[in-house]
C-alpha cells in the first residue's frame, strides 16, 4: 500500500499563511490543517508510530483506543507505552543574512521559522521534548529540549526574532551542540546551506558520531533555483560573499551551473553521512512538508529514541 498525502484542496498556501503575523498561530493553522487533510484523504499505509500512537491491531485492549485521533483520521489508534514515546528533538535553525531573501512576499527565514514552529508544535502535542538552537555566524538562542508548560511559548518567541548577522557559520554552532547535547536524539537542521562546504561534512559527522539522528531541510526560494530575474541587480556570490552587479540574462547559465554543482555537492555530503536531506522550496505548502517528514520518520529504521530531560 502507498501513502496518500493530504488533499491538495485542503492546503494553505504559504503566501496566505505568512499573512498571519503571529508565528504560534501560523504553526497551529498548519498542524490543524494537516490533521484535517488526513481526515479528508484516502489515508492508507502511513504509520504514526513516530508520535505517541500506533495503529490498533486485533488483540489490543480496546480501552486504549484514542477516540480523538479516530475523529481526525477515521482509523483506530492506541496510545503507546511511556517507554516507547520518549523522543528528544533539537531544532537547529539558520537565521543568518542569506535567509532574509524572499521573492514570494516573505523570506526564507520566515518560512524556516514557520517550519520549525510547526514541527515544535506537532512534537509537543505528542508529548515529546523539543529544543531550539538558532544561529547565524554564532549561536543566537539555545533552549534545551523540554516538554513542560511554557516551554513551547519560549521557543516560539525565539523563532520570531528576525534574521541577521553577516554570514552563516555552521561549524561553530554545531560544535556547540556536540558539546552541550550528549544524549542521543533527533536533530533537525534548517538552512539554505548557501555557504562553503569544506568544513560542513566534518562538523556534521561529529553529531552523527555521538549517535544523533540528523534530518536536514534545505530551504530555498524559487528564484534561487531558476534565477528568473527581470532586471540587473546586486547579487551576492554564495562561495566568496562578494557583491556583484549582474545582468540576469547574461549570467543565468553560469549561475545555474554553479548553483546546481553546489546543491549536488551538499547532497553528496548528506548521502555519505547518512543524513536525511529534505529539499524544500518556499512556495511549498507546509502541510506537505510535515507529511513527508512524518512519513519518512515512520519507517522502522528511521527512529532513534532518547530519554526525556
Amino acid at each position: 500500500m502507498t501513502s496518500a498525502a493530504p488533499n491538495s484542496g485542503s492546503l494553505v498556501s504559504p503566501a496566505a499563511l505568512m499573512r498571519i503575523r503571529n508565528l504560534e498561530l501560523r504553526a497551529r493553522v498548519v498542524v490543524e490543517g494537516f490533521w484535517a487533510g488526513l481526515h479528508r484523504s484516502p489515508f492508507h499505509g502511513f504509520s504514526v508510530e513516530f508520535t505517541e500512537y500506533r495503529q490498533y491491531t486485533p488483540g489490543d485492549d480496546p480501552r486504549y483506543v484514542d477516540w480523538r485521533v479516530y475523529g481526525r483520521s477515521d482509523r483506530y489508534y492506541i496510545k503507546k507505552f511511556e517507554d516507547e514515546t520518549n523522543l528528544r528533538c533539537l531544532l537547529l535553525v539558520d537565521q543568518s543574512r542569506s535567509m532574509s531573501f524572499g521573492s514570494q512576499g516573505y523570506t526564507k527565514a520566515q518560512y524556516a521559522a514557520t517550519l520549525a514552529a510547526t514541527l515544535a508544535r506537532f512534537l509537543d502535542q505528542q508529548g515529546d521534548a523539543v529544543g531550539l538552537l538558532s544561529f547565524d555566524q554564532r549561536v543566537r538562542d539555545y533552549l534545551p529540549a523540554r516538554h513542560r508548560p511554557g516551554h513551547l511559548r519560549q521557543l516560539m518567541l525565539a523563532l520570531e526574532k528576525p534574521a541577521g548577522g553577516t554570514a552563516t557559520d555552521l561549524v561553530q554552532p554545531l560544535e556547540h551542540v556536540s558539546e552541550l547535547v550528549r544524549k542521543r536524539g533527533m536533530m533537525v537542521l534548517i538552512s539554505d546551506f548557501l555557504l562553503p562546504l569544506d568544513r560542513v561534512e566534518q562538523t556534521l559527522s561529529r553529531l552523527l558520531a555521538i549517535g544523533h539522528e540528523l534530518t536536514v531541510f534545505q530551504v530555498l526560494d524559487p528564484r534561487e533555483i531558476d534565477f528568473k530575474f527581470d532586471q540587473a541587480s546586486l547579487f551576492q556570490d554564495v562561495e566568496t560573499g562578494q557583491t556583484l552587479y549582474v545582468d540576469p540574462a547574461l549570467a543565468r547559465q553560469e549561475y545555474l551551473r554553479r548553483f546546481e554543482a553546489h546543491r549536488e555537492a551538499f547532497a553528496a555530503v548528506c548521502r555519505r553521512l547518512g543524513a536525511r536531506l529534505r529539499p524544500v522550496v518556499t512556495d511549498q505548502p507546509l502541510e506537505l512538508v510535515l507529511f513527508d517528514f512524518l512519513r519518512e520518520r515512520s519507517r522502522p529504521s528511521a527512529r532513534v529514541r532518547g530519554g526525556r530531560t
